[in-house]
């Protein structure tokens, strides 16, 4: 089963978050594995929900595309990053 990745960033701004996604450019050069994400901002931070095949996968990403990004950006702090083995997955319909 897919692997899903949460992710909490409270010192990312909505500035970095899209300097980062323009840098690293994860929606034109798809990375390989990564099935679905969603990110959004609460009253702490940036909150991020992947969707990958493997872990390894989305670590490969982290390493060769994701951080590069991030320190260009400067963006602070650390991730708290969790990884679970996915237990069911539906997929209704395109999310528009």
């Amino acid at each position: 089963m897919p692997t899903v990745m949460s992710m909490h960033w409270p010192e990312v701004t909505r500035e970095q978050y899209d300097a980062v996604r323009t840098e690293v450019n994860w929606e034109g050069e798809q990375p390989d594995g990564g099935r679905f994400h969603v990110a959004w901002f609460g009253e702490d931070g940036l909150h991020v929900l992947d969707l990958w095949d493997s872990p390894q996968q989305f670590e490969r990403f982290v390493s060769d595309r994701l951080m590069p990004g991030v320190q260009k950006v400067g963006v602070q702090g650390q991730p708290n990053v969790k990884l679970s083995e996915s237990h069911a997955l539906y997929v209704p319909g395109p999310v528009v």
